[in-house]
């Protein structure tokens, strides 16, 4: 199938891909396509796909799912989603009003209520959102909040050889440079969809294709890891990459030959 895909979510025997406005499809070992729509509300439209203990989430524009023996679950959280994470036995989500914690069976609103929240990383000293007005940095040691105000919305987030990263909604890299500020870097013409992070290395993918950061000479550079057509997104499954395209489909590639 060639809709535009907007997510992809490997497993260990079914690969599970996106389309915004077209559904969420399951492919098996043997190639067959079978749309995942049961229990799913009919205007809903998918975010983002994440596995968790083998057990598939989708990140709707109506609420958090959890798939369930083939058919959608309700988890309770049913505000606009875009990011979910599983941390031990509890839930984070990120969604339309904040970050959203699920602990004992319940959600409950906790930080950043009054923005648009896309992504984050729950690291053991800071709590990192991405929202869309920049980049919010809790300080878990200090107990004390940094706001950085980027005229921008970011869409992404990442740690990459000790600095922050995070991507735009208009197509740019930035660049934390540990003392508050940060760089916005664009590679050219290239737009940046999504960054991801597998065994260390960061993968970036874009409008030309997927690529890999790397430092050259203390400059921070993109590899080519596959061009041709736009990235949307990719997952890393029994050393092979799958990768949500716009306009070709699904596309895999050995990982080893990067």
């Amino acid at each position: 199938m060639l809709f535009p895909f907007s997510s992809v979510a490997a497993g260990a025997e079914s690969l599970y891909v996106a389309s915004t406005g077209h559904g969420i499809y399951e492919i098996s070992g043997s190639g067959k396509w079978e749309r995942l729509s049961d229990g799913l509300p009919e205007k809903a439209s998918a975010n983002r796909l994440q596995l968790h203990s083998g057990l598939l989430h989708a990140c709707t524009n109506e609420g958090l799912f959890q798939l369930d023996n083939g058919r959608w679950a309700d988890t309770g959280l049913a505000v606009p989603c875009y990011q979910y994470r599983l941390l031990g036995s509890i839930g984070y989500a990120a969604t339309e009003y904040g970050l959203w914690v699920h602990a004992k069976d319940r959600w409950e609103q906790t930080d950043c209520a009054n923005k648009r929240v896309y992504d984050f990383l729950n690291l053991p000293q800071y709590l990192i959102v991405a929202h869309d007005e920049g980049i919010s940095l809790y300080d878990r040691f200090m107990d004390d909040w940094a706001h950085f105000e980027l005229n921008c919305t970011v869409t992404s987030l990442s740690i990459f050889r000790g600095h922050l990263l995070g991507v735009s909604d208009k197509g740019e890299l930035l660049v934390g440079d540990k003392k508050g500020r940060f760089d916005r870097i664009r590679f050219g013409n290239h737009f940046i969809f999504n960054i991801r992070n597998f065994n260390k290395e960061i993968y970036v993918c874009t409008d030309h294709g997927l690529f890999r950061l790397s430092y050259i000479k203390e400059r921070l550079m993109m590899l080519s890891v596959k061009m041709g057509f736009p990235v949307t997104d990719v997952d890393l499954q029994g050393g092979q990459f799958y990768m949500a395209t716009l306009f070709n489909g699904i596309q895999t590639m050995d990982a080893h030959v990067t």
